[in-house]
């Protein structure tokens, strides 16, 4: 028999091989996914009754002959008899093809084929012929469909042992790349490798049909997650946690997310989750799909209300893939504040590699602030863990400054702030250590949320001037004594980012310091790491320092009284040079000088 294909154009295969995917390598998964589907019909009805006797083999082989250029899905499925394969495979619904290029002209990656029931046709991108071979369940006759990518096609008897059906390729020229055993190998691995039926290649199995996300969380160990993490991700440093998903209403999701160790200077991946629909690979770019933050984490999602064959931007819209995008960032946060809760050491020995995961949460989706705010830590140089309310509570008394407003010190970098640490603590203050690439970001939000707080870092002003209260240390100095020593440490510096204060401290404070000024070095900060709320402009100045000399330091009065002018330059020199040296700003031909001129000073 010969017949057309019910379609209202002679060209509607060149626009599917053209349009359907910008991926021509999806053809195989949208195959093997028909196979399933056949395979999967054919167990349900098994175990309904209708069909009786034992199923046998139901593996579905894919079958490569380099010679001939032919490329076969085979599986053992319910199969098609000649009036289904003239329902299923001979009638295509377009209204045209002018009508379809035209929708569809600005999504070459949209994944059309599942709205149109096209999946079989994708065989046609990469196919200038395809035979189907097929064998009903029922007591009918094989039938042999054959089309060479026009609407025409035969179909005929056929004679074939056994249920199910083969889709023959015989590839295109400019489509060779798929008579590649190791092209193969590698489409099978990325789509199939989860596929709920046998897939042999080779002789060889290449999936596994129950991984761990679709097993029960009962059923399952310690060790079978990591050993289904390690089969994710072979190379994989082991994770910290996983969440086990497992809902059936009001829609269906389950998966399984790890949480990795997350560096300090990470950088956002946007392709460690991988999404699937009823064990078929759809993606891993999942931004857009889930909140930014959790595309920090890896693992599984899989979901069969999730449609296969989609563009994102349709999944961005589609309502049941925003409530479960709503769904699992509620389940991260009620895992993590039941870590918390439950095991709050074991939680904090964690905290350092999940931090910047929870800041990350923190700034960029207002559920999950509002959640983590129960079990958001801040650490402290000694290396003790507080809750925002805890820590409150902590350095209220000694830390609230003459306004009334508390201060949360904190350093960046606690080897090199070591000195203004060390003079905090003498006065009894606490120190934060804060020196992530989010921290910043971090700061700016907590601020704006928390009543009556504000953040210093340690190095940014004096620690009289952090905390300021009513007692004011006395100067030592009369206002033309300061004016002169300001011109005289400012002629010392070569640099144009400084500017020089003359302040009154304790005389047990240091003669000279070095200050990064916090509104401009925080703003800075934010810009460089992705931010900054329109400060942006900030990046291109240079960074803003203040060199600030005590008054009230023993050296810095002798300094005063000095008439030798040569020795007050040199003296001033080396109390500046000693000052970049403790932030480590001085370098190359000024550091050797300052070596040569403190030898002398000893000698």
């Amino acid at each position: 028999m010969q017949g057309k294909i019910s379609v209202q154009t002679e060209n509607i295969f060149p626009i599917i091989k053209k349009f359907l995917y910008s991926d021509h390598e999806i053809f195989l998964r949208e195959l093997i996914a028909n196979a399933t589907d056949a395979t999967q019909k054919l167990k349900a009805m098994n175990s309904l009754g209708e069909i009786q006797g034992e199923l046998g083999d139901i593996t579905i082989e894919i079958l490569l002959d380099t010679d001939k250029k032919t490329l076969t899905v085979r599986d053992r499925g319910i199969g098609m008899t000649a009036t289904e394969i003239e329902k299923y495979i001979n009638q295509i619904a377009f209204s045209g093809a002018e009508e379809f290029v035209e929708k569809y002209k600005d999504k070459a990656d949209a994944g059309i084929i599942g709205h149109f029931g096209l999946g079989f046709y994708s065989a046609f991108m990469v196919a200038k012929e395809v035979e189907i071979i097929t064998k009903s369940y029922q007591d009918a006759p094989a039938t042999h469909w054959k089309c060479d990518g026009s609407p025409e096609y035969t179909i005929t008897e056929a004679e074939k042992d056994f249920r199910g059906t083969d889709i023959i390729l015989h590839l295109a020229d400019d489509s060779l790349e798929f008579a590649e055993e190791g092209r193969i190998q590698n489409i099978l691995t990325k789509y199939c490798k989860f596929l709920p039926v046998e897939i042999k290649f080779n002789e060889t199995v290449i999936n596994n049909t129950k991984p761990a996300w679709t097993r029960k969380p009962a059923d399952l160990k310690d060790e079978d997650y990591k050993a289904f993490y390690n089969e994710l991700y072979p190379f994989g440093e082991e994770p910290l946690f996983h969440i086990h998903l497992n809902v059936d209403y009001p829609f269906n999701l389950t998966g399984i997310l790890y949480f990795p160790k997350i560096r300090n200077n990470f950088e956002v991946q946007k392709n460690k989750i991988q999404l699937y629909s009823n064990q078929v690979f759809v993606t891993d770019s999942v931004e857009g799909i889930v909140p930014d933050f959790l595309t920090l984490l890896h693992g599984v999602l899989d979901s069969p209300d999730i449609p296969l064959n989609v563009s994102r931007s349709y999944l961005q819209s589609d309502g049941n893939v925003k409530k479960i995008s709503g769904h699992i960032t509620k389940k991260v946060a009620d895992k993590l504040e039941e870590m918390f809760r439950t095991n709050r050491e074991d939680f904090e020995k964690k905290w350092d590699d999940i931090r910047i995961f929870i800041q990350y949460g923190l700034l960029t989706d207002e559920k999950f602030y509002e959640r983590a705010m129960k079990f958001m830590l801040l650490k402290n140089t000694e290396g003790k863990y507080f809750t925002l309310e805890e820590y409150k509570e902590k350095v209220t008394a000694l830390q609230t400054d003459k306004e009334g407003k508390i201060i949360y010190l904190y350093a960046g970098n606690v080897t090199e702030q070591h000195s203004f640490i060390e003079n905090a603590n003498e006065r009894g203050y606490d120190i934060l250590e804060l020196g992530g690439s989010l921290d910043s970001h971090f700061i700016q939000s907590i601020e704006m949320k928390l009543e009556n707080v504000s953040f210093a870092r340690i190095d940014s002003d004096t620690i009289d001037n952090l905390i300021k209260k009513d007692d004011a240390t006395p100067s030592k100095l009369s206002d033309d004594e300061k004016k002169n020593l300001s011109d005289l440490f400012q002629s010392s510096l070569d640099k144009t980012s400084f500017s020089v204060q003359v302040e009154s401290l304790s005389e047990t404070d240091l003669p000279v310091i070095i200050t990064r000024p916090e509104f401009f070095r925080r703003m800075k900060e934010m810009q460089a790491s992705g931010g900054g709320g329109g400060m942006n402009f900030m990046g291109n100045f240079p960074e803003m320092m203040n060199l600030v000399v005590n008054g009230n330091h023993p050296l810095v009065n002798k300094l005063v009284q000095e008439t030798d002018d040569t020795k007050r330059v040199a003296t001033a020199k080396q109390l500046t040079d000693l000052a970049l040296l403790s932030q480590g700003l001085l370098k190359g031909e000024e550091l050797t000088k300052f070596i040569k001129r403190s030898v002398e000073f000893v000698g």
